[in-house]
């Protein structure tokens, strides 16, 4: 009887195996591309969640929420992603940047929520094209269709509540962050942080296989409609949109990991149990740092209150955070009308000029 026994749950966790390995392997919204190290569709779930700029970057950041696995400057841990936010009007535009190196800035995704003459709100996340490729645009799915009560009906459960019929424009006034970003209070956010200087919350964990992260993330994309290539999803107000462009981030470095292909080496690696959910992580100690594989910047292994420099002695302020060592790694949809203009090397991020190449 125990023999048989045995064999059954052999033949089950044989099962079982298959069916989550095929899910981690089979993902049809892998790009092969730097962005399949942060879901955009995630990203969009916590922005909405989020109360506040800071508590949307903060949650972004965490290592317990397993949403950022992006490493860009491929030091083998996670990068720290940083917010800053713009307004005009009624525009909002949300930009999430890493720094690569001292000098360079690369932009990951803009998140654009906007409010049309009928005050009806749209939200959108855009994935830049040197992570995501063109057209990578995600937004909320509309509420379901509106109902309509029966008079005639006699049963024990009627209609009480009608929902709204749904429009072109996705409705999202309910969520927390547009709440607070078109309430009195709010004042645009400019993140104190930049390249080896983090808040004391972020610590440099190591990045987890690419297959591992995308199933640990899929069941975000439930509630959104979007990705690559999708004909369905258009930007909703172009002119923030392109205004946005005009300043946008790149990094030399980026662009030529992702021309050599040094993006792919996560693809498989060793993992291990991660404390939260099903999410795993490779072991290692964060507070080393790996020497990455192009850049010239190396990110320091101790704790500095004031930046350290890779050449020129700039010295940031002594803010409240803490230094942190190294970081690392992380993917939503539409067609964006696309202009690239020129910036200054100085920039307007938060008092950061970025270095690198601009567009």
């Amino acid at each position: 009887m125990k023999k048989y026994l045995l064999l059954i749950l052999i033949i089950a966790l044989s099962i079982f195996s298959s069916e989550v390995s095929a899910q981690a392997t089979s993902d049809t919204t892998m790009l092969g591309l730097p962005g399949d190290n942060l879901d955009l569709y995630a990203v969009l779930e916590i922005f909405q969640k989020s109360k506040t700029i800071e508590d949307f970057e903060k949650t972004l950041n965490e290592e317990k929420t397993g949403i950022n696995n992006l490493d860009l400057n491929l030091d083998k841990k996670v990068d720290f992603i940083k917010v800053t936010s713009k307004q005009k009007d009624k525009d909002f535009t949300f930009i999430l940047q890493v720094d690569v190196t001292e000098k360079e800035t690369q932009d990951v995704a803009v998140i654009l929520v906007s409010k049309d003459k009928n005050d009806k709100v749209s939200m959108q996340i855009v994935g830049d094209p040197d992570l995501y490729g063109k057209n990578y645009v995600i937004e909320p799915k509309p509420a379901a269709p509106a109902v309509t009560a029966n008079p005639g009906y006699s049963g024990s459960d009627p209609v009480i509540i009608n929902a709204q019929p749904t429009t072109t424009v996705v409705v999202v006034e309910s969520a927390p962050i547009v709440q607070y970003v078109y309430s009195p209070v709010y004042v645009p956010y400019y993140p104190p942080y930049h390249y080896a200087y983090y808040p004391p919350y972020y610590t440099a964990f190591t990045v987890m296989a690419v297959s591992v992260y995308r199933h640990n993330h899929y069941y975000y994309h439930a509630g959104y409609h979007g990705g690559y290539n999708n004909n369905t999803v258009i930007i909703h107000n172009t002119n923030n949109y392109n205004n946005y462009n005009n300043s946008r981030h790149t990094s030399n470095t980026v662009n030529h990991n992702n021309a050599n292909g040094r993006y792919n080496g996560n693809r498989a690696s060793t993992t291990q149990t991660k404390g939260s959910g099903s999410s795993t992580r490779p072991s290692a100690t964060p507070s080393k740092n790996p020497s990455k594989g192009t850049s010239s910047a190396n990110r320091p292994t101790t704790s500095p209150s004031t930046k350290q420099s890779t050449g020129s002695s700039s010295t940031r302020p002594t803010a409240s955070p803490s230094a942190q060592p190294s970081r690392s790694s992380g993917s939503s949809t539409a067609r964006p009308a696309t202009t690239n203009g020129s910036r200054p090397s100085s920039g307007s991020y938060g008092g950061r000029g970025g270095g690198g190449r601009h567009r």
